[in-house]
C-alpha cells in the first residue's frame, strides 16, 4: 500500500524532530496511519513523531488519542519492538475512543535510521520527492535494495511564482506567505504599490526578464492587468514544469490571450495547460477575495498532485484544460 503526503512543511517537522533527537541522543519511534474504519479525521499516511522524553509533532485527532500514541511510543522504545496498534472501534482500549466513532491503525516504528531521515529530509530541500517503506523494525529508502514494507511518499512544499501587479498581486502574496508558501513575486518597477512591498522583485523592462525555474510542485499565477507584459513573461513560465499554469482574465481576454501566444509559436500542449479565470469563487473582484479564491485552487490542486494523505479528489491535468470551465472573474 502507498501513501503520499502533500503537506510537507509539516512533514519537514515531523522527521525534523526524530533528527533533532537522535542529535542529543533522545531516542523516538515514527508512528505512521496505515489503516481506517469507518471514518477519521487525518488519511491513510498522516504521521507523528514521539521522542523519549515526550516531546511530539504530528496528529492523528482534534487530541484525543495523541496522549495514548506519546505512552504507546514510550512504551514501544522501553520494549525494543515494534508494533501496530488499533485505536477506536475494535480496540482493547475501552476508554478511547475517536470523535468521529471510526478505528484507526497505526504503525510504531522504532529509532528510525537518522542517516535515511536525513536522506528524506534532504530531497525535500532540493525540490525533490522521496518514498519511505516502514515497518515495525524500521525504516529504508523505497528505492533500496530489497525494502519491505508500507510506502510512504513525501513531497516537496507548493512553491508559488507570482508575477502581476497592483494590489491584486501585494494580496495574493502576503495571503500566499502567511500560509507558509514559499513565494517568488515580480512586478513592473513602474508599479509604486509593488515598490512599496517588500519582498516583491520589480522588472525594469519586459525585455529584461527574470530567471523563471519550475518544478512539479510549483505554481504560476499572472495577474497582469497590462497584458503587455505577459507576451514576453508567459511563454517564459509555460515553457517550466509546474502542477499550475494560471492567469486572471474573462473568457474573452483569455481567448485573446492563447490567440497571442499560439502567434508567436507556443506549442497548444502549453496554451492547454494554461488556465483563464482562475480561483474557486466566481465572478469575484475584490483582491483579498481574489486572493483566497486562488489560494484555495492551488492548494486544492497541489493535494491531489502531491496526494495529500486524506485527499480522494481528481488530480488536474496539465493538458486538456477548458477555459470555459473557470468562471470568469476580472477583465
Amino acid at each position: 500500500m502507498t501513501a503520499q503526503s502533500g503537506a510537507a512543511h509539516d512533514d519537514r517537522s515531523i522527521l525534523g524532530l526524530l533528527l533533532e533527537g537522535a542529535a542529543t541522543g533522545v531516542e523516538g519511534v515514527l508512528v505512521t496511519l496505515t489503516g481506517i474504519e469507518g471514518g477519521s479525521s487525518r488519511g491513510i499516511g498522516a504521521q507523528m513523531a514521539v521522542l523519549a522524553d515526550g516531546r511530539s509533532a504530528g496528529s492523528f485527532s482534534g487530541g484525543c488519542v495523541e496522549a495514548a500514541v506519546i505512552a504507546e511510543a514510550q512504551d514501544v522504545l522501553a520494549r525494543g519492538q515494534g508494533r501496530t496498534v488499533r485505536y477506536g472501534i475494535g480496540s482493547p482500549y475501552l476508554d478511547i475512543r475517536l470523535p468521529c466513532g471510526g478505528g484507526i491503525d497505526l504503525l510504531f516504528t522504532p529509532r528510525p535510521d537518522p542517516a535515511v531521515i536525513a536522506q528524506v529530509l534532504a530531497r525535500l530541500v532540493g525540490r525533490k520527492a522521496a518514498t519511505l517503506r516502514l515497518g515495525e523494525d524500521g525504516v529504508t529508502l523505497a528505492d533500496a535494495p530489497g525494502a519491505q514494507g508500507f510506502q510512504r511518499a513525501y513531497a516537496p512544499p507548493l512553491r508559488l511564482v507570482a508575477l502581476g501587479h497592483g494590489e491584486d498581486l501585494i494580496a495574493l502574496v502576503r495571503l500566499a506567505r502567511a500560509f507558509g508558501l514559499a513565494v517568488e513575486a515580480y512586478a513592473p518597477a513602474t508599479d509604486r504599490h509593488a515598490a512599496a512591498e517588500p519582498g516583491i522583485t520589480l522588472l525594469a523592462s519586459r525585455t529584461a526578464l527574470p530567471l523563471l525555474l519550475g518544478d512539479p510542485w510549483t505554481a504560476f499565477v499572472f495577474l497582469f492587468h497590462d497584458h503587455d507584459w505577459e507576451e514576453h513573461l508567459l511563454p517564459l513560465a509555460l515553457a517550466q514544469d509546474g502542477f499550475y499554469h494560471g492567469a486572471v482574465g474573462s473568457a474573452r481576454t483569455h481567448r485573446a490571450r492563447l490567440a497571442g501566444l499560439r502567434t508567436i509559436g507556443v506549442p497548444q500542449a502549453s496554451l492547454d495547460a494554461l488556465r483563464g479565470g482562475i480561483g474557486l469563487i466566481p465572478a469575484t473582484r475584490d483582491p483579498a477575495t481574489l486572493a483566497l479564491s486562488i489560494l484555495g485552487e492551488l492548494v486544492q490542486d497541489y493535494q491531489a498532485c502531491a496526494g495529500l494523505p486524506g485527499w480522494s479528489g481528481h488530480a488536474p491535468g496539465r493538458s486538456g484544460q477548458d477555459p470555459a470551465a473557470h468562471v470568469p472573474t476580472r477583465n
